[in-house]
């Protein structure tokens, strides 16, 4: 079901294709904000659909530009380890609902991290650090205050990758050698090595791990690029909530550089962040963008 807004003319708009069915747009949403331009979309989008919004910042990850447009009594920024923190500010705003957006830097998951009590306990009880296991617990404790932890897709649909081509230039690549990309990109992604590759006529160039998309696609750049593709896709049993692979301005200028003139994103699961600016560059690089 589509989570509605009652307009003053008692005619239902959908708010988010995203949102829960029982989701109360009266309720305040608290965005937990990373780094990056994505948490600034999601604000400006919850803000334009008349919802309530607070702030948790990060400190040296959230933009400033971002946090500048909450008033005091409306944000709190706090370390990355102050879980305990986190909660007690998600419980101080009275907040319905929490939405994370934007990534923090995957070396303070886990160098440097100075973790208060409950990062503490949570830490001690996985068998697994890493940055979904991690963001699970965090989520499960969120959870158990009350609060509901939003797809991190919601407010932003118009954002998502669409199936077929976005920027209006055919894929010139075989579907025999897109379907073997895809193929391994949801198998890297099924033994949560990565969610992205870029092949070339059926042979594997780069596989994305711990680096990142960026230094994956510079790594493909090295070999002979001409009718190679980037595959992103998500895991079979992706958690929306806090782990939504993006694409934007930087992965497609990193495209550029490296020699690369094609992508294909798994529609409604790849956010296009900044997408109108994103397809409208993408045009002028002569890079085909596919969704699948």
């Amino acid at each position: 079901m589509l989570a509605i807004l009652w307009s003053s003319n008692f005619l239902p708009a959908v708010l988010s294709a995203f949102l829960p069915p029982n989701y109360d747009p009266k309720r305040p949403v608290v965005l937990i904000a990373g780094r990056g331009s994505y948490p600034i979309i999601t604000a400006q989008a919850i803000r334009a659909a008349g919802v309530p919004l607070r702030l948790v910042a990060m400190d040296d990850e959230t933009s400033p530009d971002l946090i500048a447009t909450f008033p005091a009594a409306d944000q709190i920024t706090l370390n990355v380890g102050q879980i305990g923190k986190m909660l007690d500010a998600l419980k101080n705003f009275g907040a319905g609902y929490a939405l994370m957006a934007g990534q923090v830097k995957p070396k303070r998951l886990f160098h440097g991290l100075t973790p208060d009590l409950k990062a503490a306990a949570i830490l001690f009880s996985l068998k697994r650090r890493n940055a979904e296991t991690i963001f699970g617990a965090i989520a499960a404790e969120i959870e158990k205050i009350g609060v509901t932890l939003l797809d991190a897709r919601a407010f932003i649909d118009q954002e998502m990758a669409t199936a077929g081509s976005m920027t209006g230039r055919k894929l010139s690549i075989d579907e025999e050698y897109l379907n073997h990309g895809i193929h391994i990109a949801r198998e890297i992604a099924r033994l949560d090595i990565g969610q992205g590759c870029v092949v070339r006529k059926g042979t594997v160039l780069a596989v994305e791990a711990f680096e990142g998309t960026d230094d994956m696609l510079r790594r493909a750049g090295i070999f002979k690029t001409d009718e190679s593709l980037f595959v992103k896709t998500v895991k079979p049993k992706q958690d929306f909530r806090f782990d939504v692979p993006v694409f934007g301005l930087r992965t497609l200028e990193t495209m550029h550089e490296a020699g690369l003139a094609a992508a294909a994103l798994e529609a409604g699961k790849v956010i296009v962040l900044d997408k109108a600016s994103v397809l409208k560059q993408a045009r002028t690089w002569d890079i085909s963008l596919h969704g699948f």
